[in-house]
């Protein structure tokens, strides 16, 4: 839990293309929706993770909670980007007190901006292997968590918890999925200005880190290649029909970009087996909107050889068929991972 306590929350993520409201009610062991919304925003209005017009991502948010009925004011939102920093580092502190002490200056060995600019939080991993404690450090700006809380406030929200959004993503893959004890799996949040990749072995997460490309790429080369307005190039990206240019006319173009993504996927695996494990990575999971792009997954299983799915964040959520079209939240389910994700944070234990 970052930057906040539990209680029921709606998780609303607010992402460069739209903002996405989940909320999740829990009876027994099982999760079941109660409300869903995605509002798109238009272009530019966020901008690599940070809100460049408020009133605009303000009204989209007072928007999809009233047209889905969302009653529960308060909230967990997430940020992510270059003002973020998730590290796991080892103290050599060994007690509770000693840990909390030994943070903050630890946080400015480790952090590249001015520690009294960021809300600092932090988990406790366990004993390391040669002596001290391992520790999962996480800092954001504090400018780029008054970002995001700021708007909530005018829309009408309280917003009670800060997440990152990899965490999230994270929170959403373990409610859903039990892969094998040890198995290192990368999750990949790829959104529109922004992907996230979180690497995670039994519920830890050993490396994230957030890059600066994602689908807002393919729609400015289809713009520039085949002479589309904005609109029209995002319409054949997700694969719909344009009067005046055939599908397969993307094709070649979408690729492109898909190969500077597989470029940044190999380098963080790389360099996370230089730097933290040999050992290659197991399983992939995909989320995101731009997850969805032809030929991506494809050429995943290409470069990787290894078990690639989309990451379904309702594969053990119970949706009610006479409240939702079952086959519309199965259509928009890997948009929804990070705000279930941060759904999920009303039933954390305090």
């Amino acid at each position: 839990m970052l930057f906040g306590k539990a209680k029921k929350l709606v998780g609303l993520d607010i992402g460069s293309s739209s903002v996405k409201a989940v909320e999740l009610a829990k009876k027994g062991q099982c999760y079941e929706l109660v409300s869903l919304g995605i509002e798109p925003l238009g272009q530019d209005v966020v901008v690599d993770g940070s809100i460049m017009d408020a009133l605009i991502v303000s009204l989209a948010i007072k928007k999809v909670v009233a047209e889905n009925k969302i009653k529960v004011k308060e909230v967990a939102t997430s940020v992510s980007g270059h003002s973020v920093i998730v590290k796991r580092i080892t103290l050599s502190a060994t007690t509770d007190a000693e840990v909390a002490s030994a943070m903050q200056y630890e946080a400015q060995q480790h952090i590249p901006f001015d520690v009294a600019d960021v809300n600092l939080s932090y988990q406790v991993m366990g004993p390391a292997p040669a002596g001290g404690t391992d520790v999962m450090m996480v800092a954001a700006k504090r400018e780029k968590i008054l970002n995001h809380t700021n708007v909530l406030s005018h829309a009408g929200r309280v917003p009670v918890v800060v997440d990152i959004d990899s965490l999230a993503l994270q929170n959403a893959f373990e409610a859903n999925y039990e892969p094998p004890p040890g198995a290192l799996v990368a999750l990949l949040n790829i959104g529109a200005s922004t992907m996230n990749i979180n690497i995670v072995r039994d519920g830890t997460p050993l490396f994230t880190r957030d890059v600066s490309v994602g689908g807002n790429q393919y729609t400015d080369t289809l713009q520039k290649e085949l002479d589309l307005s904005f609109e029209d190039a995002e319409r054949l990206k997700q694969g719909r029909p344009l009067p005046n240019v055939v599908v397969d006319a993307a094709t070649p173009h979408l690729r492109t970009v898909s190969e500077i993504l597989l470029l940044e996927i190999q380098k963080t695996f790389d360099f996370f087996r230089q730097t933290a494990s040999p050992e290659n990575i197991q399983a992939i999971y995909l989320a995101g909107g731009t997850a969805k792009v032809e030929g991506l997954l494809e050429l995943l299983k290409e470069e990787f050889n290894v078990p690639i799915e989309m990451m379904d964040p309702f594969r053990k959520v119970n949706i009610d068929p006479s409240r939702f079209d079952t086959g519309y939240t199965a259509e928009v389910a890997p948009r929804l991972c990070v705000a279930v994700g941060l759904a999920l944070r009303s039933f954390d234990t305090p």
